[in-house]
């Protein structure tokens, strides 16, 4: 991790000056990658009939369901809301973590095949960030294998190693909408929180970050575009490209039609 010098300090942590956009922390499954309806879903319809459940989710369904971060916490609420008399069975920890196991198995065959691409503007933006030595991370919900195995299908196996930190899964044992996954990113990045940018879909994922004191762009999709996005520095919907420019729905427009570093630097110094 390379030591930053000229900056404030935070709790003993050495950070660039508060109006300097130092790291972007994006998060994965909705911001990244279009993948929960065709890809974490039918992961989970797949686990559920191979162990002979008669369970089903549909679109709409899971719509529903994804207010709950992480699977195996979707999965419980899932079994409080439609099946309660199960969440009493002795071994219901096991058997959730099992099915949670098949479900991860199921969605990382299906990645690949190539059958999740990233969002359009997401490989334009990471290289940009490159280029422009900012400092990439991760701050996820979903499992580490699932992160990995969709940059490695998607930007090669090279790309794993453009992010200083990849936390992800169960590092930390409270999921978003509390601040945990982002203050354990920040921790290992060593970095102020408005040092940082973090890139989001949802709700859930603004409260996370805004917790932890990071700014936030929200970058929605069709299960979140109803969502309450207060907070947020700007909200769209993608990331638009040179050809195709994303629609903005609250915030200032970014300055080139597209999310790109200029219209980041942007919003972050008007946080």
């Amino acid at each position: 991790m390379r030591v930053i010098e000229n900056g404030l300090s935070f709790n003993g942590v050495k950070h660039p000056l508060m109006h300097t956009l130092a790291a972007l922390i994006f998060d994965v499954d909705g911001t990244l990658a279009d993948n929960e309806c065709d890809g974490h879903r039918v992961a989970f319809n797949q686990a559920f009939a191979e162990a002979g459940l008669d369970w089903y989710w549909d679109a709409e369904r899971y719509g529903e369901l994804l207010q709950i971060m992480g699977g195996k916490e979707r999965i419980r609420y899932y079994l409080s809301q439609d099946w309660p008399q199960r969440l009493h069975e002795p071994d219901i920890d096991e058997q959730i973590n099992r099915l949670h196991a098949a479900k991860t198995h199921h969605y990382v065959a299906l990645l690949k095949t190539g059958a999740i691409p990233l969002r359009p503007g997401v490989q334009r933006l990471l290289e940009q960030a490159r280029q422009n030595d900012l400092r990439l991370a991760i701050a996820t919900t979903t499992t580490l294998i699932n992160v990995t195995t969709l940059l490695r299908t998607t930007l090669g196996e090279a790309s794993i190693d453009w992010f200083e930190v990849i936390a992800a899964g169960d590092v930390v044992p409270v999921k978003k909408p509390a601040p945990d996954i982002y203050q354990y990113a920040l921790k290992a990045l060593n970095l102020h929180p408005s040092a940082c940018l973090a890139l989001e879909d949802s709700a859930n994922g603004l409260r996370a970050a805004r917790a932890a004191g990071i700014p936030v762009v929200v970058v929605n999709n069709a299960y979140t575009q109803d969502e309450d996005f207060s907070g947020a520095l700007a909200v769209l919907d993608g990331f638009g490209d040179p050809e195709t420019p994303a629609t903005v729905i609250s915030g200032a427009a970014p300055m080139n039609g597209y999310v790109d570093i200029p219209s980041l630097r942007a919003w972050h110094h008007r946080r």
